[in-house]
């Protein structure tokens, strides 16, 4: 595996600097502050209106609007300044406290009456019923006091082990295993664009190639976000003349497909994290949807796809299909990803000449700031002690031994699982329904009863994403000391911004209502499946226990092995492994094409005409493209908002 051509190209895309530097400075303080005053509101207010954020073009936008103030302020900013600033937006639009938004609706909810669960929701997620904030919807109120305390608790710990396991996994699987991590270029290379636009020297290629992506963005962006929110404001009916997410074709698909989902989404940002992701691993996954396509219609004629039936659309196919067959199949064919990973570091341990350097563990590049491995992992043991701890002393009914099953067993597991998936394809891996099914058998085998253990802060973590962030910070030559700092500036900020904030939009208007229409339209409705699992451990049973199945598990596993078996033995990509599974969740069907087409596009000629450059070109050009993107959403959230507040100021 390690000698894969492909995945050496991808770790040499990019080299680390000799010299690292920390990039701490006023110039970061001020980011942070405007980050979390300015920036965050923005993030949560679209959240509540079209259903997602500003997202990752956020940063790209901070960036450029400090990058211009400091050309004006005859200055420039430095390259591990700019990450600093691209780092601290990305924990600043997570907006913890947007969390107590859902938690006062689901009390008040109609879906909780319906079921009579309102009684069983804790008091320590939100208020009891009568409470007197729900009148003046506010947070600023006595009943309010435990929750805030323990989500702050509970996010205090999370920063802190966001340098445990995930720094310990970055070591290993970057430091030691050198994977590639595809994806990891995207902010680095975007960041240094930028600095290099700062600079009084000549104009280099990456800003020239992230203004081409970022003209496409705002392009694009005017009609995709802007037109249809900016109509919206003037018209009874935005124009969308794109549309959002995607065309349904699964109702007209359905007599000669059955059981498939068909559409077609239209997000040209897909076309260029296609030219950014591995082939390989794009065509995999197109291999994956095309074996979905094919085995769909053959699953529901021997009627193991049962719960489907004409008439449904993309949303609830997924769904129906994932609780037949495809969530236990992912199941088995994650864990073949994760058989393979151990076999990978067994191997390496028994053979001399197995190419693995495990003393980079403890002898990393000097400057770099990094932190002892031994400490890492304490740091993971004592924030999982923590979780441990809150949960016995939220749940105590609930068998202890599953918390620490979660934060020593599983977590683990999956977090390296997702690690290599991260360095290898770019991609998140996750196993479905693990938490719910715990939850279900702790009720069923052990007596549990109630709704306490699913809001509880249980150790089931995924660690594997982090480290593509600590690989950024490393290509960037940012010290992570630099990040400790950064740290410890923005959580703070974070958590009074985002309760402000969270306090500003209650105030503004009841949420869910006509002022936010994406929770008007679809909070009952995930309510309702919400709570409906959560009935599970008051009744004893639930059919989402039903829905895993040992057998298919097994099949799942079986597969995963034999086809990498397969192409080791053929000696074709293994980064088609990893695109099959990929392809097979169905997570995104309909975006599966746009994304060939940029692989095919960055493959056969774009490859072609710019020579291996290209792969430098690419990462780049994607980060322009989110922040034309964002630009456009931020400039479409100012308008509504000016417009809201103005409507309700006129009452």
């Amino acid at each position: 595996m390690y000698d894969d051509k492909e995945l050496k190209e991808y770790r040499d895309l990019l080299k680390p600097p000799d010299k690292f530097e920390e990039g701490f400075d006023w110039k970061t303080i001020v980011g942070a502050i405007f980050i979390g005053f300015l920036m965050m509101p923005g993030s949560m207010y679209l959240q509540l209106v079209i259903g997602q954020g500003i997202g990752p073009a956020a940063r790209w936008v901070t960036i450029i609007l400090f990058a211009e103030i400091a050309k004006r302020s005859y200055t420039h900013l430095k390259q591990q300044e700019i990450f600093l600033l691209y780092y601290m937006a990305g924990a600043a639009l997570a907006s913890p406290f947007q969390g107590l938004l859902w938690n006062q609706y689901l009390v008040q909810s109609d879906a909780a009456r319906m079921l009579g669960l309102t009684e069983f929701i804790p008091q320590w997620v939100a208020p009891a019923l009568g409470s007197g904030s729900y009148l003046e919807r506010t947070f600023m109120h006595r009943d309010w006091l435990v929750p805030i305390m323990l989500l702050i608790g509970a996010q205090l710990v999370q920063r802190i082990d966001h340098f445990g396991l995930g720094y310990s996994l970055y070591r290993i699987t970057s430091d030691v295993e050198k994977l590639p991590f595809p994806m990891a270029p995207v902010g680095a290379l975007g960041t240094m664009a930028l600095a290099e636009s700062t600079e009084d020297k000549k104009t280099g290629w990456k800003w020239r190639v992230f203004s081409i992506g970022g003209v496409i963005g705002l392009a694009f962006g005017f009609f995709y976000v802007l037109l249809p929110a900016l109509s919206g404001l003037l018209f009874t009916e935005p124009i969308r003349l794109i549309p959002i997410p995607w065309i349904e074709l699964t109702q007209h698909t359905e007599d000669v497909l059955p059981a498939v989902a068909t559409g077609l989404q239209f997000d040209l940002g897909l076309v260029f994290i296609g030219m950014v992701l591995p082939f390989w691993a794009v065509i995999g996954g197109l291999v994956g949807l095309i074996v979905t396509i094919v085995a769909n219609p053959v699953l529901y004629s021997h009627g193991i796809l049962h719960r489907w039936h004409p008439g449904m659309a993309t949303v609830e196919t997924v769904f129906a299909n994932n609780f037949d067959f495809y969530m236990s199949f992912g199941i088995g064919l994650g864990l073949a990803i994760g058989a393979v990973g151990v076999y990978y570091v067994i191997k390496s341990f028994r053979s001399s000449s197995g190419g693995l350097d495990f003393s980079a563990l403890f002898n990393p590049p000097e400057g770099r700031g990094d932190i002892n491995f031994w400490v890492s992992i304490s740091i993971y043991v004592f924030s999982t002690l923590c979780y441990i701890a809150f949960c016995v002393w939220l749940v105590p009914s609930f068998p202890w031994i599953f918390f620490v099953l979660y934060g020593f067993i599983y977590t683990p597991v999956i977090s390296y699982i997702t690690a290599r998936m991260e360095g290898v394809a770019g991609q998140f891996i996750a196993l479905p329904m693990v938490r719910e099914f715990s939850f279900i058998a702790g009720a069923k085998f052990f007596g549990y009863q109630g709704l306490e253990i699913w809001y509880a802060p249980i150790p089931i973590h995924n660690y594997g994403e982090a480290t593509v962030q600590f690989r950024q910070i490393e290509l960037t030559g940012t010290s992570l000391r630099g990040i400790i700092k950064a740290e410890i500036l923005v959580f703070p900020i974070v958590m009074i911004s985002s309760l402000l904030f969270s306090q500003f939009l209650w105030q503004l208007a009841p949420i869910p209502s006509p002022e936010y229409p994406f929770a008007q339209e679809l909070w009952h409705l995930q309510a309702l499946n919400t709570l409906l699992l959560q009935t599970s451990t008051l009744e004893g049973n639930s059919l989402f226990f039903e829905a895993l199945s040992g057998p298919v598990v097994l099949s799942g596993l079986g597969l995963g092995l034999v086809l990498y078996s397969v192409l080791n033995v053929l000696g074709l990509p293994v980064l088609l492994v990893y695109g099959v599974v990929r392809g097979l969740g169905q997570s995104t069907p309909h975006g599966m094409l746009l994304e060939v087409v940029g692989a095919l596009l960055g493959r056969f000629y774009f490859l072609k005409k710019y020579g291996a450059q290209w792969r430098h070109y690419a990462p780049v050009l994607l980060a322009g493209f989110s922040c034309g993107m964002g630009l456009t959403g931020m400039f479409a959230m100012g308008c509504t908002l000016i417009m809201k507040s103005l409507g309700r100021l006129a009452y």
